[in-house]
């Protein structure tokens, strides 16, 4: 590949309107990210189509457990991914180098953790979580196969961060497009010809990702610039180590904590039974294509605010912080709207059974309704990121979002009058409503830090 053409995939972020290179970031990135989600999705469908509500509850209420386990490893990413725009954006050609090098082993490392700790602790965990008693074998099932396949997951994670810090978002895109395809694929033929069950569904899951990490390191592999990736020089640098875990480690905390919570509510949702768990799992896949519209500008921000503050241009951050809000709440709004509009056709493709279709809806209709609040809070998270505080959103995430739902559930929850779904739905967009303020308090409190450092 030339250099031209390798060039070509960028964006330059330290010039010219934002808004426009924001769009042209992002756009690739969510359709990668809808893709991604397609995995999941594809999953659920066939065995609730296919396989019947049971085999449906098993897959989907699996989800927010494999965010508890990955999230603290995908945060790493997320630091790769701030190092390679801050040394991108400062010219920095050694730097970037560096940090390509010690991502990909983080990766390898980061997955061969998951899959042993997947491996021996899904059933345990899945007992904690009080996975109802006609589920969990199957469950158990989902989740072993599934984290055989971390590896891989890890790789393209960690390969499609350092490809979006310069800007190529559409190459991932392209890899998860292939993939995308072959996972559905073998998910027909693997439940509906050979009758495999959840295991059929894991198993085409961890197939697909295998390929699109294959694809993502040949890509940096043929790389021509600094961010080229060679197999001889795959080593952990220290140095590097020490600055994608100041940033990343309070990044993937901050995403355990969101899950940790997230398992408490889907425990709390474990105790209406299997109709209930079916209906929430399918309601909380459909919400999943809008968090992702709304994450892309999340990561946009974190970007284009490394490269820029990496660069000096610290006039700019603050334009990337008005784009990326204006974008994400327009995004939230329109799709949330839509999708609720749209609920029951939407929750009919995952479910024959009128009573859990309307179930689903009622949590769409107050989380969905409102998840505009959870991307303008994640935007500003990423503003944080972007100038090197990962730790004081963490902090913020853990006191305004996790406390709020977790002290909810284990208080008024558990009174008659407030044990039911909806009041554990209500809970989300409260926590983000009250959160995003908090996190505008600290960027403002830490702007006007790095303003008088820029004075001094």
């Amino acid at each position: 590949m030339s250099a031209e053409k390798t060039r070509s995939y960028s964006i330059d972020m330290c010039s010219g309107r934002i808004m426009g290179k924001m769009l042209i970031f992002a756009i690739p990135l969510m359709l990668s990210s809808i893709l991604q989600l397609l995995f999941n999705a594809a999953d659920v469908i066939v065995v609730g189509r296919f396989a019947g509500d049971n085999s449906l509850a098993a897959v989907g209420s699996t989800s927010s457990l494999v965010n508890l386990l990955t999230n603290v490893f995908l945060g790493l990413s997320v630091g790769a991914n701030v190092c390679v725009a801050k040394y991108t954006g400062a010219g920095k050609e050694d730097g970037v180098s560096a940090t390509v090098h010690t991502a990909v082993s983080l990766a390898l490392i980061s997955g061969a953790m998951l899959t042993v700790i997947g491996l021996l602790g899904a059933r345990t965990i899945l007992t904690w979580m009080s996975s109802p008693p006609e589920v969990i074998d199957l469950s158990v099932l989902y989740l072993r196969i599934f984290f055989v396949g971390m590896i891989p997951n890890m790789l393209y994670n960690f390969g499609a961060a350092i490809l979006r810090s310069v800007g190529d978002t559409r190459r991932p895109l392209y890899y998860l497009l292939f993939a995308g395809v072959i996972n559905l694929i073998l998910n027909l033929i693997f439940v509906i010809v050979f009758s495999m069950d959840v295991a059929g569904v894991a198993l085409a899951t961890i197939i697909s990702q295998t390929i699109s990490a294959v694809l993502t390191i040949r890509c940096l592999m043929k790389e021509r610039g600094a961010i080229r990736f060679e197999i001889r020089k795959l080593r952990i640098d220290v140095r590097i180590v020490r600055e994608i875990l100041r940033i990343g480690l309070p990044s993937g905390f901050q995403g355990l904590l969101f899950s940790l919570s997230n398992v408490i509510i889907q425990s709390a949702v474990n105790s209406f039974g299997a109709t209930v768990v079916a209906a929430n799992s399918a309601a909380a896949n459909i919400e999943g294509f809008v968090w992702v519209s709304m994450n892309a500008f999340h990561q946009a921000s974190i970007t284009f605010t490394g490269q820029n503050y990496g660069a000096g241009k610290n006039d700019r951050v603050l334009h990337v912080m008005k784009d990326a809000l204006i974008c994400v709440m327009l995004t939230g709004l329109i799709l949330g709207r839509t999708v609720y509009h749209f609920g029951l056709n939407l929750l009919g493709l995952y479910t024959t059974n009128p009573e859990v279709a309307q179930i689903g809806l009622e949590r769409i209709k107050w989380v969905c309704g409102l998840y505009f609040l959870c991307g303008m809070m994640d935007v500003m998270v990423g503003m944080l990121r972007g100038v090197g505080y990962s730790v004081m959103p963490m902090i913020v995430s853990l006191i305004g979002a996790c406390g709020l739902r977790i002290i909810w559930i284990f208080t008024l929850f558990q009174t008659e009058r407030f044990h039911t779904p909806m009041y554990l739905y209500v809970t989300y967009p409260v926590s983000w409503g009250i959160t995003f303020v908090f996190h505008v308090i600290c960027f403002i409190i830490i702007w006007r830090r790095i303003g008088k450092r820029a004075d001094a």
